[in-house]
C-alpha cells in the first residue's frame, strides 16, 4: 500500500511538467506548426526561472513572490522563443522538423552556456516547496495522494479545462483550429493565418517555458544540463497519443509518469527487478502505445507541418 501511495503521489506532481509541454504543444500543431523545439524551449525556461530565484538568494532578497516572478520570467522567455520559431518557419518556410531539431539543440545549447557563465555550476535554490491544502492533506491516503502537493501542481491541472475551453468554445480557439485545418479556406474567410500560428506559438511557448521552470523551480530546485531529459520530445509525443485534446493529453501524460514513478519507487524499495528495462518502461510505453493509437487517427489536423503561402493556389 505505502508503494502504491507513494507511486501515486508522484505520478501527480512528476506529470507537470509534461502536461503544461503538451499542451503548449498542443496549441501549436492545432494551428499546424509542429514544434520539435519544444525541449529547447523547455532549457530556457528552466534556466531562466531558475536564475531569478539564484540571484534573488545571492543578493538576500529571496522571498515566494521571487519564485512566481521566475516563472513569470519563463513564460516570457518561452513565449518569445515561440514567435522566433514562428519567425523560421512561418515567415520563412522552413521544414518545420529540421527547424524543430535546430531549435532544440540552439535552447538547450545556449541554456547550458549562459548557466556555465552566470553560475558556474550546479547550486541548490529554495524555489517553491510543498506545502498541501491544510486539513485536506491530513486524510489518510487520500490527503497524501492529491492534496499533498504545492500550488503550482494544482494551477497546472487547472489549465486543462482552461485549455479545453479556450479551443473548443472561443472565437480564437476556432481560428486556431480552422488555421490547422484548412487554412485557405480560413484566409478565404478573413482569417490572418500567419498571424493566428504566430499567436499559437508565443502561447505555446509560454507553456513550454513554464514546464521548464516547474522541473528546476518546484521539482529539482537546481538546473543542470539534462534536466529536461528528452520531456519536450515525449510532450509532442503525447499530443498525438492524447488526438490533440486536452483531456486525453493530460491522461496520457499521467500514464507516462505512472511508468517512469514506477521505476523510481522500484529502485527505492530494493525490489528484484532489472534497473535498465525499468528505466526503459516509460520511453517503450510510449512507443507502443503511439504504434496502435497512430493506426487509426483521423483527428490529426490536415495542415499539420505544412507552410502556409496565400500566393500559392495548389
Amino acid at each position: 500500500m505505502i508503494f502504491i501511495v507513494n507511486m501515486l503521489e508522484l505520478c501527480i506532481s512528476f506529470s507537470v511538467a509534461l502536461l503544461l509541454a503538451s499542451l503548449g504543444e498542443m496549441f501549436n500543431q492545432r494551428a499546424g506548426v509542429f514544434n520539435l523545439g519544444c525541449e529547447g524551449i523547455m532549457a530556457m525556461g528552466a534556466f531562466s526561472g531558475m536564475l531569478v530565484v539564484y540571484f534573488a538568494e545571492k543578493a538576500g532578497l529571496f522571498s515566494g513572490w521571487f519564485s512566481f516572478l521566475g516563472f513569470v520570467v519563463s513564460a516570457i522567455v518561452g513565449a518569445l522563443l515561440g514567435l522566433l520559431f514562428g519567425l523560421i518557419v512561418v515567415t520563412f518556410r522552413a521544414p518545420q522538423g529540421i527547424a524543430g531539431i535546430g531549435f532544440q539543440m540552439f535552447g538547450v545549447g545556449v541554456a547550458g552556456t549562459l548557466f556555465r557563465y552566470y553560475v558556474g555550476g550546479v547550486e541548490n535554490i529554495k524555489g517553491v516547496t510543498a506545502k498541501g491544502i491544510p486539513l485536506l492533506r491530513d486524510i489518510p491516503v487520500i490527503g497524501q495522494i492529491f492534496f499533498s502537493h504545492n500550488i503550482v501542481v494544482y494551477l497546472s491541472y487547472l489549465m486543462v479545462p482552461i485549455a479545453f475551453y479556450v479551443l473548443f468554445k472561443t472565437p480564437w480557439g476556432l481560428r486556431v483550429r480552422a488555421v490547422g485545418t484548412h487554412p485557405r479556406a480560413a484566409d478565404s474567410m478573413g482569417i490572418n493565418v500567419n498571424k493566428t500560428r504566430y499567436e499559437a506559438l508565443a502561447l505555446g511557448g509560454a507553456f513550454a517555458g513554464i514546464a521548464g521552470a516547474y522541473l528546476s523551480l518546484s521539482q529539482a530546485h537546481l538546473f543542470n544540463d539534462t534536466i529536461i531529459s528528452g520531456r519536450g520530445f515525449i510532450a509532442v509525443a503525447l499530443v498525438y497519443f492524447g488526438h490533440w485534446h486536452p483531456l486525453q493529453i493530460m491522461g496520457g501524460a499521467m500514464l507516462f509518469t505512472l511508468a517512469q514513478t514506477f521505476q523510481t519507487q522500484v529502485q527505492s524499495a530494493g525490489i528484484a527487478f532489472p534497473y535498465e528495462f525499468a528505466v526503459m518502461l516509460p520511453y517503450i510505453l510510449v512507443i507502443v502505445v503511439l504504434s496502435f493509437t497512430s493506426k487509426n487517427n483521423k483527428t490529426a489536423p490536415l495542415a499539420l507541418g505544412v507552410p502556409f503561402n496565400r500566393e500559392q493556389r495548389t
